[in-house]
């Protein structure tokens, strides 16, 4: 990875912490209101697709990233054959689909920076996201992610005031970024297994494809 990326390490509740280990969030804030031409992002992901093959995407969960992913999904109580983790499912969506898609350059950016490096990057509109930062949580009673009642004891990503997203699952449509958001915040989550130095790259790739480079 080339060049410094500001990003901030996120909060993890100390029962969370304590039950799952490695468990973390890094994220960081784009004021910038500039997007790369949506053509170079297309040309960027037909790239990628031209690397994913059948056998390569059977191989991918022997790999250190996506085993440590598989690991914590099982951990906490997922099964990640019927609940793919993102970058397997990204690769079978490709397979099915005969090619790597996104429906605007923000999210093509995230799925290249996903693609690349294994590791999940979600958006969201930063003037949602409180000044106290984002951080992962377990909900308590009566707590919402937009309308939907959530169970106590859910992983969330949240910040002071707000639920954002279930813990890799989805996020408050009111809250998710779109091609048209100007100032985004993205979030990278790693597990036990995962080195720091791959949620900052999956980050800084994010944030090179979204600035046209």
């Amino acid at each position: 990875m080339s060049g410094e990326l500001a990003t901030s390490e996120g909060f993890v509740s100390p029962e969370v912490g304590s039950e799952l280990p490695g468990l973390r969030l890094r994220w960081l804030r784009l004021e910038t209101e500039a997007r790369p031409d949506a053509r170079e992002v297309r040309a960027r992901l037909r790239q990628l697709s031209d690397r994913i093959h059948g056998a390569g995407v059977i191989a991918m969960r022997t790999r250190p990233i996506h085993r440590a992913y598989r690991a914590f999904f099982r951990q906490t109580g997922l099964d990640p054959d019927l609940q793919r983790p993102p970058a397997e499912q990204a690769a079978t969506v490709r397979l099915m689909r005969g090619e790597l898609s996104a429906p605007d350059a923000l999210h093509g950016a995230l799925l290249i920076a996903l693609v690349e490096t294994g590791v999940p990057v979600w958006a969201l509109d930063a003037d949602q996201v409180h000044d106290g930062g984002l951080g992962i949580r377990q909900t308590g009673e009566g707590e919402r992610l937009g309308d939907t009642l959530l169970r106590p004891g859910r992983l969330v990503v949240s910040d002071e005031v707000s639920i954002h997203a279930l813990l890799f699952g989805g996020l408050d449509r009111s809250h998710e970024a779109d091609g048209s958001t100007p100032r985004v915040a993205l979030f990278a989550v790693g597990v036990d297994g995962v080195p720091d130095m791959h949620l900052e790259e999956a980050l800084w790739l994010a944030t090179q494809a979204l600035a046209g480079g």
